[in-house]
């Protein structure tokens, strides 16, 4: 909780200082207090209430069992299907492929990077990104001998990386998706 003090002086006959105290409630932003389900849910949340801030209608999936979060309608009637991904700092996420089909252009990736003492980070990757592949975009297909992982599309999250993930910074990525709904 941060508290701000308001100072006022007053000057009559006599002097005398009024002390008014406001209280101002900050979310919680130790994020290690939360384990990966509640940090995964958190980001899912933040994202929604992003989304809605700019008059977008969300719709919450019931089961998530196609790898979509939710689905955001746009004010000339397009809708969008958003897979959150959420991670602590640097490191990596992925999606995989079966639930991230990079040919549908109406489908994000909102990745929310926690960083302790700050609020999250929050990037929208149209699902393009992963069409030419790079040090942050890859693509991962698992189809060598003894390999057993389903193929994925992932994020390699860096501070070395940190100038192209910058571009899919929410504030500048929201303002291509609304524009771009108004074909």
């Amino acid at each position: 909780m941060m508290v701000q003090y308001c100072e006022s002086y007053r000057h009559h006959s006599k002097k005398f200082l009024t002390l008014t105290k406001k209280v101002i409630r900050m979310p919680n932003m130790n994020w290690a207090v939360l384990n990966s389900l509640q940090l995964g849910k958190y980001a899912e949340y933040f994202a929604k209430m992003e989304f809605a801030s700019y008059g977008l209608e969300v719709f919450s999936s019931e089961v998530d069992d196609r790898g979509i979060d939710f689905i955001v309608k746009d004010t000339k009637g397009r809708f969008s299907e958003i897979q959150v991904k959420s991670l602590r700092g640097t490191g990596y996420v992925f999606a995989q492929k079966s639930k991230f089909d990079i040919s549908n252009p109406n489908l994000y990736m909102a990745l929310l990077i926690f960083k302790d003492g700050q609020l999250p980070e929050f990037f929208l990757i149209p699902s393009q990104a992963w069409e030419a592949p790079n040090e942050v975009f890859v693509d991962r297909n698992y189809d060598k001998p003894g390999q057993t992982s389903k193929p994925e599309y992932g994020i390699n999250i860096s501070i070395k990386n940190d100038d192209i993930l910058e571009t899919f910074k929410f504030e500048k990525t929201i303002q291509d998706f609304l524009s771009s709904s108004v074909n």
